[in-house]
């Protein structure tokens, strides 16, 4: 008796491979592009945030900060409009106050709640920094599309990141 020989059944799709709605090989390619430039976007930015020892994530930190009222903002508010869990952002800030850029302070009236506060060295790292970035934004994305492609992007993009924002908090 042969035991490598395979039941014919056993090669079928399974009701949940028939149902799936695989990507078509245009869809595929858009999908697959868009993944890859995320990535290197995400790395070039990053290795050009470096000479100024701060990581993506930091500026991130420093933006939502510096555009917050009063330069601060609560942790659980900070984890959420950075998309971090608590416990990494808590880690990063950690780093980031040893750095001088931001400080932890209580929430009056709440024990247990903690403000992030963007000190005057962020606030001046935030402004120096700035500049260099916008350039490498500017050079590795904005610049890269016409005026019409940037609409088109935007009109694209703008209704997966609404759903996507829409479905925050739910499980």
């Amino acid at each position: 008796m042969d035991m490598h020989t395979t039941d014919p059944a056993d090669t079928l799709p399974s009701p949940a491979e028939e149902e799936t709605p695989w990507l078509t090989a245009r869809e595929q390619r858009m999908w697959r592009a868009h993944l890859e430039v995320a990535k290197l976007l995400d790395y070039q930015l990053g290795r050009e945030l470096q000479p100024h020892n701060l990581a993506i994530n930091d500026y991130e930190i420093l933006v939502v900060l510096s555009e917050a009222p009063e330069r601060r903002m609560r942790m659980t508010d900070l984890a959420t409009a950075t998309l971090q869990s608590k416990s990494r952002l808590s880690h990063q800030i950690t780093r980031m106050e040893n750095a001088g850029l931001v400080l932890r302070q209580e929430c009056p009236g709440d024990r247990r709640g903690l403000y992030a506060h963007l000190t005057e060295q962020g606030w001046e790292t935030m402004q120096r920094v700035a500049p260099d970035h916008v350039r490498s934004v500017r050079a590795h994305f904005i610049d890269r599309f016409t005026p019409e492609q940037l609409d088109a992007m935007y009109q694209a993009l703008a209704p997966i990141a609404e759903h996507l924002r829409g479905l925050r908090g739910r499980s």
